[in-house]
This record gives C-alpha cells, sequence and structure tokens, in this order.
C-alpha cells in the first residue's frame, strides 16, 4: 500500500542521515527474557543476625556446592553496566542492596531497618523526600562498614556523564542524594515518583574501592572491580570468572546475615536449552531458568525429579497494534476490528496444543497483582461475536475473495514476532483462525536484533511496518505498575526514542497514565492504575495471549530455595544440599 511503502522509505532515509551524522546512542531495545507490581506489605523487621557458629564444609571435609547454568555467559559483573540476563540475575549472589523481592515479590528490607512509608515518616506527605534509615551491622565482604556514603557515591557514578552507565533513570529526576550521618541516606526528587521502591538503588558500589579509581581515571568504567569484584556486600564473595566456561563465588564469611550454608556457587556457561537439560539430569548442574521453549523439556525434567519453580517476572505474551492515524492500517483505529481480533483466537487451545498446558490466558500487562480491574478477564474465543462486531464495523468480503474489505481496502494484516518456535507456531494457528472470520494475516518472522531495533534503526515494531507485533512485554520497573508503552509522548520519532511502538495517543489514558507516575498513596494509585487496566483492556490496545512466568529448574538435592521474579537469589544464603 502506497501509505506503508512511503512511510518506510521515508524511515531508511532518516536511518542512513542518521548513521552519516554519528547519530545517538540508543536505550537497549525491551527484553524478550528479561525483567516490579508491587504488592504492599506491613513494614517488616530486618532478619535477626544470626548468632550461630559458622557452618564447617560437610562429612569428609567435602565442601557444600550448587551449580547454576545459564545459556548466556556474563557481560560484565558491575550492576551500572550489566545488560545480560545471566548479570543482572547472578546479582545478588555477590552483591547487595537495600531491599529485595520475595517469592512472591513483596519487598524485603536487607540493608535499611525498614521500609520507608509515609506511615513511619520515611516518605514526607509530598512524596518528594525518601529517608532511609541503614542497619548498624552492615558490613562489605572486606569488614568494612557499609555506610551512607555508598549510597552518595554510587548515585554520584550513575549521574556522572564520564561514566556512561547503561541506564540513569530514574536518578535524572533526583534533586539530591545526601547523608546527614553515616546511617541515614536522604533521596530528594524534582517531583514525586511513585515507582522509587522498585526503580531505585538496583545496586551498590563500594565507595572506599571505586572513589579512588574514579578519583585517578575520570572514569570507572575500566576498573579492574567490574569484572572482579572482589569486595561485594552478598552473602557470597567472588572468587574467578572464566569468560564463556564458568565463574565462581565463595561464601562470604563477614556476611551479617551469618555464613550460608553452602560453601561454594559456580556458575557454568553451556551451549544451549539441551545442554541445560543433559547438565541437571546428570547432576552437573542445580538449577537453570527456561524461558524459551520450556515445555519441550519440562516432561523429562519432571521425569528426573526436578523440581519446576513458575515465577512471575512481570511477563505477559501479547500483541499490540499499530494505531497511527496517518500510516496506519484503518480497520485498527476501529476499536471493534481491534476487539474482533482478540475474539477470533482460541488461548486455551494454543496453551494447551503448543505449550503443554502450564500456563494461563492473559488479559493485560497487570495480571496477578492489585492494579487489574477486578472486572477484566481475558477475552473469550467467540468468533460468531468476532463476525458481528466486524460487520458492525463495515468491513464484509464485498468481492469474494476471502478477506474482508472497506472503501477498497482488504483487511489483509502484516504480523510480525521474532524466530522462536513457540511464536511462530502461534502465529500459523492465528493466521487459520482469523481467516475464519475473514481477516487475512500476513506473517513474518525476525531475530531478536532486528525485532527489537529502535525507531533510528528502522526496527519493524518500532518503525510501524507492522500492523500487528508480538512480545511479551513488561512494564518499565517491574514490579512497579507504570508502563510507557500508551504515553503519548512516548511515539518514536528521529528525536525522541520511544518506546509507544504503536504510535497510540489516547489523551484520556494518556492523562492517567501521568497521574498514576506521581501518586504516593497506594490506594489512590491503585484506583487510577484500575481504570487504565479497564480502559486498555475495553479499548484492545493490548490483547493478552498467555501469562509467561520464568520456569526454573531445580535439582532434587536442593534446598531451601526460593526465587523471586525480581531479585531471583533473595535468600541464596539460606539455599543447602541434601546429603
Amino acid at each position: 500500500m502506497v501509505r506503508r511503502s512511503c512511510l518506510i522509505l521515508a524511515l531508511f532515509l532518516i536511518t542512513a542521515l542518521v548513521a552519516c551524522s554519528g547519530g545517538d546512542k540508543n536505550t537497549p531495545p525491551p527484553s524478550e527474557t528479561q525483567a516490579p507490581v508491587i504488592v504492599p506489605t506491613q513494614p517488616q523487621p530486618p532478619p535477626e543476625q544470626s548468632t550461630a557458629a559458622p557452618e564447617q564444609p560437610t562429612v569428609s571435609g567435602a565442601p557444600k556446592i550448587a551449580t547454576i547454568a545459564y545459556v548466556q555467559d556474563f557481560d560484565t559483573l558491575n550492576p551500572l553496566y550489566a545488560q545480560a540476563l545471566s548479570s543482572i540475575y547472578s546479582q545478588t549472589i555477590w552483591n547487595c542492596r537495600p531491599w529485595n523481592f520475595d517469592d512472591q515479590n513483596n519487598p524485603l528490607p536487607v540493608l535499611v531497618q525498614e521500609l520507608p512509608s509515609l506511615e513511619n515518616g520515611g516518605i514526607t506527605q509530598d512524596g518528594r523526600v525518601i529517608t532511609l534509615k541503614l542497619r548498624d551491622d552492615i558490613t562489605w565482604s572486606d569488614g568494612q562498614p557499609i555506610t551512607a556514603q555508598d549510597f552518595v557515591f554510587t548515585y554520584q557514578m550513575i549521574v556522572d556523564p564520564s561514566n556512561g552507565v547503561t541506564v540513569v533513570s530514574p536518578y535524572d529526576q533526583v534533586e539530591s542524594v545526601t547523608a546527614p550521618d553515616e546511617r541515614t541516606v536522604v533521596v530528594t526528587f524534582k517531583q514525586p515518583l511513585a515507582a522509587w521502591l522498585s526503580a531505585l538503588w538496583q545496586s551498590l558500589l563500594p565507595a572506599h574501592i571505586l572513589q579512588p579509581v574514579f578519583e585517578s581515571a575520570g572514569t570507572i568504567q575500566n576498573a579492574e572491580w567490574n569484572t572482579a569484584p572482589t569486595v561485594g556486600c552478598g552473602p557470597y564473595v567472588f572468587n574467578s570468572w572464566e569468560r564463556g566456561q564458568s565463574a565462581s563465588f565463595t561464601a562470604n564469611p563477614n556476611y551479617w546475615l551469618g555464613r550460608p550454608k553452602l560453601d561454594e556457587i559456580q556458575v557454568r556457561f553451556v551451549a544451549d536449552d539441551s545442554a541445560k537439560v543433559a547438565a541437571l539430569k546428570s547432576g552437573e548442574a542445580d538449577l537453570s531458568v527456561f524461558l524459551i521453549n520450556s515445555a519441550l523439556y519440562m516432561p523429562e525434567l519432571q521425569a528426573a525429579g526436578a523440581q519446576i519453580l513458575p515465577i512471575n517476572s512481570g511477563y505477559n505474551e501479547g500483541w499490540f497494534f499499530f494505531q497511527d492515524p496517518t500510516n496506519g492500517h484503518p480497520a485498527l483505529l476501529d476499536e471493534r476490528v481491534r476487539q474482533a481480533i482478540a475474539m477470533s483466537v482460541d488461548r486455551e487451545g494454543i496453551i494447551r496444543d503448543l505449550m503443554g498446558g502450564g500456563s494461563q490466558p492473559a488479559a493485560s500487562y497487570w495480571d496477578n497483582t492489585p492494579y487489574l480491574d477486578p472486572s477484566v478477564q481475558p477475552w473469550p474465543y467467540d468468533p460468531a461475536k468476532a463476525k458481528e462486531l466486524l460487520d458492525q464495523a463495515g468491513w464484509v468480503d464485498s468481492n469474494g475473495n476471502g478477506s474482508r474489505d472497506k472503501d477498497g481496502v482488504e483487511l489483509v494484516l502484516t504480523y510480525g514476532t521474532t524466530t522462536n518456535e513457540l511464536r511462530q507456531a502461534v502465529q500459523q494457528r492465528a493466521q487459520a483462525q482469523l481467516a475464519e472470520v475473514g481477516i487475512k494475516l500476513d506473517p513474518s518472522n525476525y531475530d531478536s536484533g532486528t525485532f527489537f531495533q529502535g525507531y533510528n534503526e528502522a526496527g519493524p515494531a518500532a518503525t510501524g511496518q507492522l500492523d500487528i507485533f508480538q512480545y511479551a512485554p513488561r512494564t518499565k520497573n517491574y514490579p512497579d505498575p507504570s508502563t510507557n508503552d500508551f504515553l503519548c509522548s512516548q511515539i518514536p520519532s528521529v528525536d525522541e526514542i520511544g518506546e509507544n511502538w504503536s504510535w497510540l495517543c489516547d489523551e484520556e489514558l494518556d492523562q492517567l497514565l501521568q497521574q498514576q507516575a506521581g501518586q504516593i498513596d497506594f490506594q489512590q494509585r491503585q484506583q487510577t492504575l484500575q481504570k487504565i487496566s479497564k480502559l486498555v483492556f475495553d479499548r484492545a490496545y493490548f490483547v493478552g495471549l498467555w501469562n509467561d512466568p520464568d520456569r526454573w529448574v531445580a535439582s532434587p538435592r536442593l534446598q531451601n530455595v526460593s526465587l523471586s521474579g525480581i531479585t531471583p537469589f533473595y535468600n541464596i544464603y539460606e539455599w543447602d544440599i541434601a546429603q
């Protein structure tokens, strides 16, 4: 069609111009498999420090060692630069943050005495100032105390442009971070930020190790600590990392909650999912995570006695629709057509036949959270109702060619996703089912690197080359519920590397999204977000397909394992091995 050809030609010209001028560095694209919705809890007391004598290696002096298998090697061990999922997941092995999240994705105090709140005075009534009161027994692995200065230094390193960290947000919204004393950290925002609990302090740097490096080199980009963080504050201490092969972390004797029960955590980097399965079945690995094609391997792992641990990490597979009024397909600008598409797909059949069960149909971004309107349920499979809606919208098969049309435009939609085998199978199923109601799909597939490219890279989803595009989105700071995917200000352009790849601008929705971003009071924010979730569902801006939890696999000898969708190894110091 002329509308689409002109748009694509313009975008390739833009891309060429950007490339010639050096361009701007884009933020990382949404990850297929990466990662908070915060369920408020009453402030909890910090765990009691263990007074028991450190546990010794097991019988005959044999150390207790647990092995984690990843397909992906670490990219770095400095949390400010980490993008590889293996690096992000592993931070809680050797490093710490002021709070972790438990197996229900509720926050747990770690370095702080309690979680700041309006009730305990840790958050000011205007929501702009957050005060952290640190425990007085926390130390780095070399015995040096963790102080408020470590927080100030970490903030300074994030916002200093010479460091070139991966993500500056939300610290670009911070007015100041100060340390009135060694045990108090005060964060002042320019405007209230409701997402502070999941967005702040996802990492902590040891000032006494890295500040001399920064003062000498003017940056920490090349610090030896980035690949060999021999000083950390987690239950284990970095020991070694052989790229592409393995890494090792040993029990931290100075861990303030007591020595971990295991003596060592080893990480092995393997070739693919088949190698992970083989390692788990042979006992060479004790834990791994499957984010793709998990149904293929689960039966044989369960037969081998493995524990399958599905952990909600905020991903729900679904469809987006390109809705630019100028260049989008006119059918998708009508919510009745989008609703008809939603009711033309048999989600239960997809989960049963293509995924071997083990999941549930998804309704929205906010499934399994207090932010989903209670009336919202996944779209039913109802082809008859879908046909009725399409008729009402004026899309009929006037020429008898099998696809509906209106004003000379055929209801033929481009439909793209990644080369993942499951997604390709879903495309085939959806193509057949939508054909039954008179909608023709033209499917295409891309490697992940291409599919998730941004606007200035001519990415197929970001630039509107796809009428329907499929992946598993996640809210910006999961488990916080806020998202940029529907904001008018996030529509991509040469000057704005936007996250709103639907090119949707609904003024009512936009106002609600901006409103919730500054609501510190949970009840108020919940009400706003429930309105958002219902509006997004009713107008079919996002059509959920299935819930997509992380599926961890643990060997039967691994004990006391509890996993989180945000800080997976939050209780790793309690893990043990059956003898």
